[in-house]
């Protein structure tokens, strides 16, 4: 009798403390979507696998994939793109924005052998996000003896740019002069138009020296690429950046196209509900969740902002 009573009071309480089941969707009526998900499409909307994508791209020298940094799906799509990309052409090389020109080496040591894990992170300072969301990509190149380009320009030198304009490169020391393009785009074109219409504050000759230190990124990560297809032409590239630099042909693209017209390339670009594509753009799409909101109070925003500005200000450069 007092094992049914004890039964009947454990029933009591799991029902006063279940959470309502009303809002949450039942898993026999849709798909259960998580952060990880997401869906392929060519540039006319048709449903991709991940394997019918890497032949989609068979014929490009260059692929750019772009990225919201530290998203989930977009780093998972990068992993499994590589990988089907490989299986088709082992002549395959891997690109990334998240390493600089004055890495190189470290990178090379690291694929070799030479040093460990720990040393790579801290020697070639690696983005905060590396162990979750680069460690993958560049074991996989590390265990199939694919080259890692360190494609980027070093990020000070670029903010030093974004401080004094495109004339600070030619201050730089020889050896430091080679870490970065050795040419700027800075005539106007697309891309800087759209530059310029995603600011929201700053005068005209701050936004110039803005955009010459965002296009000292792109400039320097498309002539990494040509000049190492120059010396490996049966390469394939695969290059990871942030989505602004590589969606629609724009950024990274245009250089590269800019420096040889012959190389062929290809973009896989993210999108969401709320962020789309140009109509007639030419990109793969991979739609996924949106990233959380970062500030939902402004004061939040601004005093992260506020904090960023300080360590910028912190900066040495050149004089």
């Amino acid at each position: 009798m007092k094992s049914l009573i004890y039964v009947g009071l454990a029933s009591l309480l799991v029902g006063c403390t279940s959470p309502p089941q009303a809002n949450i969707p039942s898993p026999t009526t849709r798909p259960i979507a998580t952060m990880y998900d997401y869906t392929i499409a060519t540039p006319q909307g048709e449903p991709l696998s991940i394997s019918q994508l890497a032949q989609a791209l068979q014929q490009a020298d260059i692929v750019l994939v772009g990225e919201w940094h530290s998203h989930p799906a977009a780093h998972l799509l990068q992993a499994q793109l590589m990988a089907a990309l490989y299986q088709q052409n082992p002549h395959l090389t891997l690109s990334m924005e998240q390493f600089t020109r004055d890495k190189q080496t470290v990178v090379n040591r690291y694929l070799a052998g030479e040093i460990g894990e720990k040393t790579l992170v801290k020697e070639a300072n690696a983005w905060p996000n590396y162990d979750s969301d680069y460690r993958p990509l560049v074991e996989f190149a590390k265990r199939y003896h694919l080259d890692v380009l360190a494609a980027n320009a070093p990020k000070s030198i670029v903010r030093c740019v974004g401080r004094q304009g495109a004339d600070y490169i030619d201050k730089l020391p020889t050896n430091e002069r080679l870490w970065v393009a050795r040419s700027l785009t800075l005539t106007p074109d697309n891309y800087q138009q759209t530059f310029i219409d995603s600011m929201h504050h700053g005068n005209e000759a701050q936004t110039k020296r803005q955009f010459a230190a965002q296009t000292t990124w792109d400039d320097t990560m498309a002539e990494t690429m040509v000049d190492y297809l120059k010396q490996h032409p049966q390469q394939k590239i695969i290059h990871v950046a942030g989505r602004f630099h590589t969606a629609e042909g724009l950024g990274t693209a245009s250089r590269i196209t800019a420096r040889n017209p012959k190389l062929k390339v290809m973009m896989v670009t993210p999108i969401s509900d709320q962020v789309s594509l140009h109509a007639g753009a030419q990109d793969f799409t991979v739609k996924m969740q949106p990233l959380p909101q970062r500030y939902v109070q402004k004061d939040k925003m601004m005093a992260a902002m506020k904090a960023m500005g300080q360590r910028n200000s912190d900066l040495k450069c050149y004089k």
